[in-house]
């Protein structure tokens, strides 16, 4: 072999080397396009199995949505700096007041990209009870493709969900579904 086909050899294999690096880049970068598309035209879950996930409350009790199979879930997405969940949050702690004593509705308020002190105090200020959580690099958030705050999902006791409301929700809203779904389980 003469330097002069070692040469062209060489260039040939770097050049397919090449070649195929960057074809894997491109159909790598194209995989993960279609994926985001793929995620983004996907709406909140409105039917079907709920979403489990395990949280740590604000007071540092830890659970999974599933340990509360058999009742009825209110799970609400709020954030501190959101006016509209101001609005319904006196709804959304009278409706638990109201249920609590019966342990068949568990109130949970999942704090949407929002830091530790004031979740605190939009708690506080509120005079939030029922259990609260931080979503920590928003994977519930994700989970539910939740596309701002306020978003309410109800759970039924099978686990499934049974309602999606858009915005704020109020008392005589939230009070009727329940109600459907408390009736709907005590005719089973």
């Amino acid at each position: 072999m003469t330097t002069e086909t070692l040469i062209t050899n060489d260039k040939h294999k770097s050049l397919n080397l090449g070649t195929l690096v960057i074809f894997a880049v491109l159909v790598l970068m194209g995989a993960v396009i279609a994926m985001a598309l793929s995620r983004q035209n996907q709406t909140q879950p409105t039917s079907g199995p709920a979403p489990d996930f395990s949280f740590t409350t604000f007071d540092g009790v830890s659970y999974r949505l599933s340990d509360f199979r058999g009742k009825v879930v209110v799970i609400n997405f709020w954030a501190s700096w959101c006016t509209e969940c101001g609005y319904e949050a006196d709804d959304l702690q009278s409706v638990w007041e109201y249920y609590e004593p019966t342990g068949e509705v568990i109130f949970l308020g999942i704090a949407y990209a929002d830091n530790g002190p004031r979740s605190l105090e939009y708690i506080e200020r509120y005079g939030i009870t029922y259990l609260n959580a931080p979503d920590l690099g928003t994977r519930i958030s994700e989970d539910y493709r939740i596309t701002g705050v306020p978003e309410t999902f109800i759970v039924d006791q099978n686990g499934d969900v049974a309602h999606f409301i858009y915005g704020v929700t109020n008392r005589t809203q939230l009070t009727s579904i329940i109600e459907n779904l408390l009736a709907k389980e005590a005719i089973q």
